[in-house]
């Protein structure tokens, strides 16, 4: 499911295979290299800017490119990044975001443009109050208007952060693994619509979850090659 390494911002093979009409939906499933060197230093960035108060977090400016496409999540530890108002992750190679983005109250601006590994997002991200703007590469997300790239079935828990308190992704009530219910909803988050995942600990939580967007899938959902989404609208 990676893109190919002759262009560093060619959409990954999830995408090429939908506009070739092959059907198969899928999560990246890869693991993060928590011992390389990138990883230890993306660690100590979000220290430095957690202790400096930056307004502004653009990773791939201090590590290099290099290091940059050896990074394919985001550390828990990005919620300590509690003055940071723009989270800047442009070409990036990530294929999730952790839920603690939610905890990065003063986020106003996401840009994780270009990184089309990204097919979703956290429902925690809906936590962000002050978060207007964003610019994602929507072509590349799960049920897209444009595109309809499909969902993968769930539940599905082996993309679950294991080295994370587990926590509902509605009432933030800490859950047991074997609790989780996943879901999915498309909602707007600030100028875009985001397929977002639900991993609640219950069915009253998921009903508490807000109507997704118009011209998507309505409500929450599994996911999987039966589900039917609204016609493409180009």
């Amino acid at each position: 499911m990676r893109r190919p390494v002759n262009n560093k911002y060619s959409p990954c093979d999830c995408f090429v295979e939908h506009r070739k009409r092959v059907t198969r939906a899928r999560f990246h499933l890869e693991q993060q290299d928590t011992e390389c060197d990138a990883w230890r230093q993306l660690l100590d960035l979000i220290e430095t800017a957690a202790a400096d108060g930056h307004k502004e977090f653009a990773p791939a400016r201090e590590l290099g490119e290099e290091a940059w496409r050896q990074i394919i999540t985001l550390p828990p530890s990005i919620g300590k990044l509690k003055s940071v108002e723009h989270l800047f992750l442009y070409g990036s190679h990530l294929v999730r975001i952790p839920p603690e983005i939610g905890e990065m109250t003063y986020l106003k601006k996401f840009d994780p443009y270009v990184s089309y590994s990204l097919h979703w997002f956290p429902y925690e991200i809906t936590r962000c109050q002050q978060l207007k703007n964003s610019r994602v590469s929507t072509r590349t997300l799960y049920g897209n208007h444009k595109h309809r790239l499909p969902f993968p079935q769930l539940p599905n828990l082996g993309i679950l952060e294991t080295d994370s308190s587990l926590r509902c992704s509605v009432c933030n009530q800490q859950m047991e693994t074997n609790c989780v219910k996943q879901v999915w909803i498309s909602l707007r988050v600030a100028t875009d619509v985001l397929p977002l995942l639900v991993n609640a600990c219950s069915n009253q939580c998921v009903e508490a979850l807000p109507p997704s967007a118009p011209c998507h899938v309505e409500g929450a959902h599994l996911g999987g090659r039966n589900l039917i989404q609204p016609p493409c609208m180009y």
